[in-house]
């Protein structure tokens, strides 16, 4: 099956070993995703105004959007980052090991630590830095407390689970 890769202004978006890009996404100008790591079903990464770099074994699941701003943020999304379903990621940095619930948005210049995360639907405004073992919550978002060591054992179960699903996916895919 054929992904959707498109260039913009020259620059080719550049996958590693095992990607796996759902039908319905889009990859957009200068974007590297790093090796294992899946892009899912009408997803759009836009790497057209400046770049977005994605790490190892990253999922960014459903209808995600990730953008950037033009002439002042680049994307950056660690290792073993979790995007949930219908997320915007715009101008930001995902650090390693960091997670971003369903719906959330995080604004341009934020920063999210590794071991840190922003809950389903809150919206994380320009400049803020969510540090490693905060969850943060709410439109806008604030800190709603610290992240417990079972919590942060399920959200790593949850990396591997979508890296085995993207290989069942690719594997399935590849025959058609």
């Amino acid at each position: 099956m054929k992904t959707k890769l498109y260039p913009f202004k020259g620059k080719y978006p550049k996958l590693g070993e095992g990607v796996f890009i759902a039908p319905g996404a889009r990859i957009i100008g200068d974007v590297e995703i790093g090796d294992q790591s899946s892009v899912w079903f009408n997803c759009v990464v836009r790497g057209d105004v400046e770049i977005i770099r994605i790490g190892a074994r990253t999922n960014i699941q459903d209808g995600t959007i990730v953008h950037v701003t033009g002439g002042q943020y680049g994307t950056f999304i660690g290792d073993d980052v979790l995007i949930g379903h219908m997320a915007i990621i715009h101008g930001c940095t995902l650090e390693s090991r960091s997670f971003v619930g369903m719906g959330a948005t995080v604004m341009d210049g934020c920063v999210i630590e590794s071991g840190g995360m922003l809950a389903a639907g809150g919206l994380l405004t320009p400049g803020k830095r969510i540090a490693k073992g905060e969850m943060w919550a709410g439109r806008p978002a604030r800190l709603a407390r610290q992240i417990s060591d079972d919590e942060m054992k399920q959200y790593l179960v949850g990396v591997g689970h979508y890296k085995e699903l993207a290989a069942i996916y690719g594997a399935e895919y590849e025959k058609l």
